[in-house]
Formats: structure tokens, sequence, C-alpha cells
């Protein structure tokens, strides 16, 4: 027998239980599709993770004092990280870091919608938006003219503009009062990646140069200092050399926390990949279930076609076309349901971009060939059982049986 009539007699044969055929197929359709959909589940939650840590800065370093229990005061006061040492870092790390910027914080009470409100303003300079990757959304960003000339201007974060305002737009131009001073409101900016509060700006807060804040504050501290490395690559030889450069500069026993994010994004990879395996290996568990249920449906099969069997065999069947025939039975079953379970599993993501405008969900084109793969293979292995058993039936008990 040809490999096309065997395979024409195993299309008879499933046509001949159409709905048998069917709900045995559907198993490997959910499991196919199940596949594909953890996979492209995985990956778009791994990338999405992985572009929050980018996004706060993956090759950005940033430090800070951290306070001894036996400093006094005094001591402390001096130890504080201060301009001249972001000026420093600038300076000498110029090679190899893209920008440098400091942060110094402070409160004042503010009306808003009639009621006094303690708001955080912050300090900083025009470095500040590259390296915190801040996004204007109206007017202008802090220039250096405005931070050498100790400009009274400020920029208000996304919500509070709105709160105070009403729109982005409408508060460019606006007056508010700082420490009693009125300052110019120059734009409205929002972080480009949110970072739940664990950053130095909070939804309500205020930004004013650096020079200006450092009026209304009784001791200078740069808190945090941060730094953008030019090349991924020397984020740790960078980090070091910016403790050492602070220490260097500040009296013996002071104590900085130097940090990065390089650590963090590599333990996020390493979890996305672990957390992809496993999920991969539950929805195979679904494809060996539905495997099983070919087998079982093939072994009911080779049971009621007991007689049939016995007859080509009588008329001179060789055990090889008994076995090709049952076993691409299975096979027909297994790839029909995997075809249709990746057209299932690849148009889902798809049709999302009909519901929501601009998201895009990435398919990868490895879990369709192996979701195709293992459906195919999950026939040939399970139905191997049943066909083996069909080839070998003796042909004249096969002739007797009822």
């Amino acid at each position: 027998m040809h490999i096309g009539e065997a395979l024409r007699f195993s299309v008879l044969a499933l046509r001949h239980n159409p709905v048998r055929s069917l709900l045995t197929g559907l198993g490997m359709v959910i499991g196919t599709a199940s596949v594909i959909l953890v996979v492209t589940i995985s990956l778009t939650s791994q990338d999405y993770i992985l572009d929050q840590i980018e996004g706060v800065g993956s090759n950005m370093v940033f430090a800070s004092y951290e306070v001894g229990s036996q400093s006094s005061a005094a001591e402390v006061g001096g130890d504080f990280i201060k301009s001249a040492d972001v000026q420093a870092i600038r300076d000498e790390m110029a090679a190899r870091i893209t920008a440098a910027t400091g942060v110094e914080t402070n409160f004042d009470a503010m009306f808003v919608n009639g009621r006094e409100r303690r708001l955080l303003v912050i300090g900083s300079d025009e470095y500040y938006k590259p390296v915190r990757n801040i996004v204007v959304l109206a007017g202008r960003f802090l220039d250096a003219g405005d931070v050498s000339l100790r400009q009274k201007v400020a920029l208000l974060t996304q919500k509070l503009a709105v709160t105070l305002y009403g729109s982005q737009s409408a508060a460019v131009g606006q007056l508010i009062k700082i420490r009693g001073l009125q300052f110019t409101v120059i734009g409205t900016f929002k972080e480009k990646v949110d970072t739940f509060g664990q950053s130095e700006l909070n939804d309500e807060t205020v930004l004013i140069p650096i020079t200006v804040q450092q009026y209304f504050v009784p001791v200078e501290r740069i808190d945090p200092l941060y730094v953008q490395v030019r090349n991924p690559a020397d984020v740790e030889s960078v980090t070091n050399e910016v403790r050492e450069l602070l220490e260097s500069r500040h009296r013996a026993g002071a104590s900085y926390k130097v940090e990065n994010l390089a650590g963090i994004l590599a333990a996020a990879k390493s979890i996305a990949v672990v957390l992809t395996l496993v999920l991969v290996l539950v929805s195979a568990i679904a494809l060996v279930i539905s495997g099983i249920g070919i087998m079982n449906i093939m072994l009911v099969t080779v049971t009621e076609r007991t007689r049939e069997i016995g007859i080509r065999k009588a008329i001179g069947a060789p055990r090889r076309d008994i076995l090709m025939q049952f076993l691409l039975e299975a096979v027909l079953i297994s790839v029909s349901g995997g075809t249709i379970g990746i057209l299932v599993g690849v148009a889902m993501p798809l049709s999302v971009r009909f519901f929501v405008d601009n998201l895009v969900i990435p398919i990868s084109v490895w879990s369709v060939v192996i979701a195709f793969t293992v459906s195919s293979l999950v026939g040939l292995v399970f139905g191997i059982l049943p066909a083996s058993r069909a080839s070998r039936l003796n042909p004249t008990e096969a002739l007797r049986y009822e």
C-alpha cells in the first residue's frame, strides 16, 4: 500500500465517525492554542517588565549618603553629596558617562483647590531630563540659563497641573508661590515609565532649578545623585569609580550607597526565562493529555474494527500496511487539531489590536513551530501502541470476533 492510499483510507475512516474525530481533535486544538498563548503572554509580560526597568534607566548609577550612627551633626553636614561632587564626576568621567545630575528635596505648603497642601519641591538642573527619562508634556524643561542665572521658574507634574489649572497647556505661564516667592510655570512633565512611588517624584511635585532650591535649605544635600553611563558594559566599573570619588572628596569614614539597576535587570531576565519555561511545561502537559485521549480513542477504534483488520489480513494485507493506516489516522487527528489550535492561538493576540489602539502583542515564530512539531509528535508517539496492536492481530481470531 502506498502512502497516498493509506492516507485516503485514514481520511475515510475518520469521516465515518466525524463527531468522535472532532471531539478527539478538540483536545489538540486547546493544547496547541494554549502553548502559543502561554508563550505570547510570557513574552509580552517579559518585554513589559524589562521595558519598565530600562525606562527607569538600566545604564543609570545612583548614589546617596549613608548617615553613620557615630557621626556628629557637623560631620554629617559636610559628608552630604554636594553640587561640587556632581561637577567633579562630570569632569573626571566625561568620556564614560552621558550626564550626571543631582536632586535636592524640600517641602512647601501650597493652596490646592482651596485647601492648603504640603507639596514636594525638588531642585535639579538641565541634565535631570535625559538622566531620568522625563517626558515634557507642555512648555519646556529647565535649561542651563535657568540654573546658572537662578531663574524663578518651575515645572509641574502631570497630575498637579491638571488639579491646579485643568490641563497641561493651561498650566504654562501661570504663577505659583514657593516659599513666599513667585515662580513662573514653564512646563509640565511626567516620568517616561511609572516608578510607582519608588523615586524622588510623586504625583504632585514641583521642579525648580537646584541653584534656587539651595536658598531654601539650611544645608546643601544632593540626594540622590544620578549618573547615566554611556556604555552598558561600563556600569559596574563606573559604579565603583563614583563611590571611590565621593569617598576621596569627603572625610575618612564617610559612607556612600552607590547602586545600579544592572543586577535587577539581569535578575528580571532570568526570572522571565524560568517563568516562560514553567508555563510552556504546563501547557505541554495539556498536549500530553490530549495525546492520551487520542491513544484511548484509537484503541477503541482498533477493537471496533477488529473484524475489518482480520479480513484485510486474510486477503494478504501485510502488517506494515495495517500499522501505517492506523498510525496515519492518529497523526491526522493530532496534526489537524494542532493546525486549528495554531490558527486560534495566533488569531487571539492579533485580534487585540482591533480593540486596543497602538497595542501590538508579539507572537513568537518559535512557539508556532514548536506547537506544530509537538502536535505531530503527539499523534505519532501515542498512535504507535494502537497501530502496533492492530497490526499484531491474528487474522483467524480477528475474523471470529463479533
